[in-house]
């Protein structure tokens, strides 16, 4: 099934250059209009967003450029007041817009701490909040925020960029239960591409090989009508994979074991695999636990 985006107004943050610029043209390429966002010099004008809306405009499509600032609020509001003015909605939503700032965490300034998180997860909460009333009122929407493997996984030197990304994946639970009844989908990408970002890296071989094109069409397929939502779709170099949180199944501990020794006696039970799920939801973490006692105590919460 062909996958259109014919008169769907799109939103790409950090869209210059590297992910950013494929996504913008792979969903102006799908029949798009595309706000091509990324941070602007002194005047406001950012020259690469300018470049990627000649790209686009040279191959029929329709977009415009913005410099806001994800990190202000004020300026991420004007820029989608103004996609709105010019196409009357806004569909969707990509936050791909981010900063590295490496070093080990004894290093790191908290300085340098707080920038990361506040380009990460407030820009993209800014550039949501922004837009969230408008997709409620439609009954429609798409928002894809840009996590990483470095926050569900972990990567020496990057606490910061880490604990951003891993703040994604939480943000996004939450609204897609928020967003359900509005048809909002909201899901997070892994993407591992060869950019600016990870040039020095990855040999040149390699780097070649994760070209961000091949991340793009994950991108497509998570802003189109049928999107799945709550989903963290890892990409790179043609493959796709999706990224579970699981949890094991657990033990109550019986009443006068409920101690650390217990706890540590009880280990290899509490951390086997059988029977381990995604959870859907946070209540149902509470909702296992309390089952668990009332069966110790037999009880019978139906």
């Amino acid at each position: 099934m062909s996958i259109s985006l014919d008169g769907q107004v799109a939103i790409v943050t950090g869209a210059g250059q590297g992910l950013g610029r494929c996504h913008a043209l792979a969903l102006a390429e799908r029949g798009a209009k595309v706000v091509v966002n990324d941070l602007g010099d002194e005047s406001g004008i950012s020259a690469n967003a300018a470049a990627v809306v000649n790209e686009i405009e040279s191959s029929g499509g329709e977009a415009i450029a913005n410099g806001a600032n994800v990190v202000n609020f004020e300026q991420v509001e004007n820029m989608v007041q103004v996609a709105v003015e010019k196409w009357g909605r806004i569909d969707i939503l990509i936050n791909n817009a981010g900063i590295l700032r490496d070093k080990t965490f004894h290093k790191m300034s908290m300085d340098e701490f707080r920038l990361v998180i506040d380009v990460h997860l407030m820009g993209s909460a800014n550039c949501t909040k922004a837009v969230w009333e408008i997709m409620r009122e439609q009954n429609y929407g798409r928002i894809v925020f840009t996590t990483s493997s470095s926050g569900l996984y972990g990567n020496f030197g990057q606490a910061n960029y880490g604990a951003a990304k891993m703040a994604l994946v939480g943000l996004m639970n939450t609204l897609h239960l928020e967003g359900v009844k509005y048809d909002i989908r909201v899901n997070c990408l892994a993407p591992t591409a060869g950019t600016a970002m990870t040039e020095d890296l990855f040999p040149e071989a390699i780097f070649k090989l994760m070209a961000a094109e091949a991340v793009s069409p994950g991108v497509v397929f998570l802003a189109g009508p049928d999107a799945p939502s709550r989903k963290v779709l890892s990409a790179g170099g043609g493959s796709f994979a999706v990224f579970k949180g699981l949890e094991t199944e657990g033990l109550s501990l019986a009443p006068d074991h409920v101690t650390a020794e217990g706890v540590a006696a009880a280990w290899d039970t509490i951390n086997d695999e059988t029977g381990i799920r995604e959870l859907q939801s946070g209540f149902e973490q509470p909702t296992k636990f309390a089952a668990q006692a009332a069966k110790k105590l037999g009880l019978d919460l139906n």
